[in-house]
């Protein structure tokens, strides 16, 4: 993937480390280039993950992605999607040669991702799963995803 930005919550989401985030920690063990912008996230905030981080940041919506975890045939699989749209189940199947995906069970999603719900990252996840990223992206010469 060509140099994408990471956007991430402050300090007290998912598995933070002492050199940053297990994102931040395998793009810098990838030599991957990337930029981290932080923010803290309203507990009294209405809006979806997605929505507040666009806003918190400054950034249009179709540029920030969210990590969703489905089922596809028995099979935890991550899709990585605009955070105004939805995932289309049907086609994330197709997408991995499967037939039938379902929404995976939040806590087998944060179990498996190492990532509490609402902070999964697409990268430097606990056990390597199946990624689809929406071809939306290409359409931009950098997208925000949560670094955890």
């Amino acid at each position: 993937m060509a140099k994408k930005e990471k956007a991430g919550r402050a300090a007290g989401r998912g598995g933070k480390q002492a050199n940053g985030t297990p994102a931040t920690v395998a793009l810098t063990a990838a030599g991957a280039p990337f930029t981290v912008h932080a923010y803290e996230h309203d507990p009294a905030s209405s809006a979806s993950y997605g929505a507040e981080a666009a806003e918190a940041l400054g950034v249009s919506p179709d540029r920030v992605f969210k990590t969703l975890v489905a089922d596809v045939d028995g099979a935890l699989t991550v899709a990585v999607v605009p955070v105004a749209g939805q995932l289309d189940l049907k086609a994330l199947a197709a997408a991995v040669g499967g037939k039938r995906a379902t929404m995976a069970d939040p806590a087998a999603a944060e179990r498996t991702t190492g990532y509490v719900r609402g902070g999964i990252s697409p990268l430097g996840q606990r056990k390597r799963l199946p990624t689809v990223l929406d071809a939306s992206a290409s359409r931009h010469a950098t997208i925000c995803v949560s670094a955890g």
